[in-house]
């Protein structure tokens, strides 16, 4: 999995490409926990998203918790696959998808 982050004042956009599992899901959290300080706009691009496990469908909704809190999170360019799942577990009642 890759990770990129472009802040832009208190924006922020996090395009994850790869697969999205029990074994990268901590790289994500890290990586949003370290980042999301200030944020009132987060952009989660997964236009390059394989593949996404619970573990990675949890860290998705920690991020919604938090910025629930602070501003807005908004997932941009979902895939027929990982929007599947998002169908599957209800994640399109939870997050906002665009």
């Amino acid at each position: 999995m890759t990770i990129n982050t472009k802040k832009d004042g208190n924006e922020m956009t996090i395009a994850i490409s790869g697969r999205l599992d029990t074994s990268t899901a901590p790289k994500l959290e890290a990586a949003i926990k370290d980042d999301i300080g200030g944020i009132r706009n987060l952009i989660i691009d997964v236009k390059d998203l394989d593949y996404i496990s619970s573990a990675g469908l949890r860290v998705l909704l920690s991020t919604q918790k938090i910025m629930n809190q602070q501003g807005k999170m908004k997932v941009v360019n979902v895939n027929e696959t990982v929007m599947e799942i998002f169908e599957i577990t209800g994640f399109t009642d939870i997050l906002t998808i665009d």
